[in-house]
């Protein structure tokens, strides 16, 4: 008999309190993993800062990478310190650093890197391939742009990423449409422009591939977030959406590379123009692929744990930081409007946060009994809770059907057989069951081979006094 997928876990069926029917080798039905149940609010708030702590991590190692590798260019691109001329083949090279970095990690930690599932042909060139060919164009466009814009204009037109990231978010159905949202997000975007307002000088060049890399890069990271998503696809932790992406932006930046830089000035340049220039050139040109590493791991684990409209907050915030502490530490002049901007920028960050705290305190959260959230189909949010309940209802209706037929059946009617012990088809058939094994009478009880020897022989003189044989 097969086991219910669930059964109700106190007497009086309770339908928010669940057992997932989870039994031991012998079968035993009291053998759970503990009951499922709605989380409290205290228990909804304790989860939340958890998260939170854990978010705050990553998005400070997050940080950490992304600062280290901005002093990195600054000192490799720039001519009054190492001068090397070609960023854009430099971001190729780290590419394919954290592809053999994120290779090393997959052999080294398989069962926790790999997955069982593998994208097919027809996954990796419907939504893996346009998913590293969305980064790569983001990359490469925002990195031309700066050499025709200020770093100060750049930052002005990156910064709507945001509204790019936002609309993505709502059309693929990563976040649920608020006005709220629409409003705290329009707040930030305002916010982010006063910060950066300066005197700028407008290249419409420029301006038009910065722009085309926001909105390059609001599709692509959600489209990574439905990469991480579908469990099926075998690209649902950071690790693997490195080593599956990284190839393609690598080779896509390294064309973009070879048609707008002149790669030919490197031979025989003061960068290889001996052994030792050599080895250090190379160095400098891959060893930072760690950090680049690093920082993409931690951006796609934000991804992967709240969301891109977090994780695009959390670079707003970054930006954020970087001027307050550039004024602070290093005398930056800020005109009031660009401190009014930081304050309103802050303040939009701030009611970001309340917003997702809201929606988490007043979602509905199944849990199970060490606390963790179910997943795998699991219950989250009201049409899953209502689908728990359907379940405890498809697993009651057997039960009550049973019942009802045992209280209707009279107590003197035997019981009906929906399938025969045995079905004879044929003489030779009826042979070998009987001496196979008894074969069952209308009572259900077995019927021994002399009972049947004794029927036919019945049976033959019946015929013989009705004159038929």
């Amino acid at each position: 008999m097969a086991q219910p997928p669930f059964r109700l876990s106190h007497e009086d069926h309770d339908a928010e309190t669940l057992a997932p029917g989870h039994y031991d080798e012998e079968g035993d039905v009291g053998a759970f993993a503990g009951d499922v149940h709605l989380a409290t609010v205290e228990e909804k708030k304790r989860r939340w800062w958890r998260n939170a702590l854990i978010n705050m991590v990553f998005i400070a190692s997050w940080f950490l990478f992304a600062t280290l590798l901005s002093l990195y260019n600054k000192w490799m691109f720039s001519p009054e310190h190492y001068g090397f001329p070609f960023p854009l083949f430099v971001t190729t090279l780290h590419m394919f650093v954290q592809f053999a970095l994120a290779g090393l990690a997959r052999a080294v930690w398989p069962h926790k890197f790999c997955s069982e599932h593998s994208p097919s042909r027809r996954d990796y060139l419907t939504k893996v391939l346009p998913t590293g060919i969305t980064t790569g164009l983001d990359i490469g466009l925002s990195n031309l742009s700066l050499k025709t814009i200020t770093l100060s204009f750049y930052t002005m037109v990156k910064s709507s990423s945001l509204i790019f990231v936002l609309l993505f978010a709502f059309l693929f159905h990563l976040e649920v449409f608020s006005l709220r949202l629409v409003g705290v997000i329009t707040l930030i975007f305002a916010g982010v422009l006063l910060m950066v307002a300066t005197q700028t000088h407008f290249v419409l060049g420029g301006f038009i591939l910065v722009l085309s890399g926001s909105a390059l890069g609001g599709l692509r990271w959600s489209l990574t977030q439905l990469l991480l998503k579908n469990k099926k696809l075998g690209v649902d932790n950071p690790v693997a959406t490195i080593y599956w992406l990284a190839p393609i932006m690598g080779v896509l930046l390294l064309s973009i590379s070879l048609i707008v830089d002149r790669l030919s000035d490197l031979v025989g340049s003061r960068f290889f123009d001996s052994l030792g220039s050599t080895v250090k050139t190379c160095f400098f040109l891959t060893a930072p692929g760690i950090l680049a590493f690093c920082m993409i791991l931690s951006e796609v684990t934000i991804i992967q744990r709240a969301g891109v409209v977090p994780m695009s907050i959390a670079g707003i915030a970054k930006e954020v930081s970087t001027i307050t502490i550039s004024a602070w530490f290093f005398g930056d002049e800020l005109t009031p409007l660009n401190i009014t901007g930081v304050a309103i920028t802050t303040c939009g960050i701030g009611l970001f946060t309340y917003h997702k705290y809201r929606k988490s305190i007043d979602s509905k959260v199944p849990l199970d009994a060490h606390g963790n959230p179910v997943e795998d189909g699991g219950f989250e949010g009201d049409g899953d809770i209502h689908q728990l309940h359907s379940l405890v209802d498809e697993e009651r209706q057997p039960l009550a059907a049973a019942a009802e037929n045992e209280s209707t059946r009279p107590t003197d009617a035997p019981p009906e057989i929906d399938n025969p012990l045995f079905k004879v088809d044929s003489d030779s058939d009826t042979d070998e069951h009987f001496m196979s094994a008894g074969a069952s009478n209308g009572n259900g009880h077995l019927v021994s081979l002399a009972d049947v020897e004794n029927s036919q022989a019945m049976w033959k003189d019946d015929l013989k006094g009705s004159g038929v044989v």
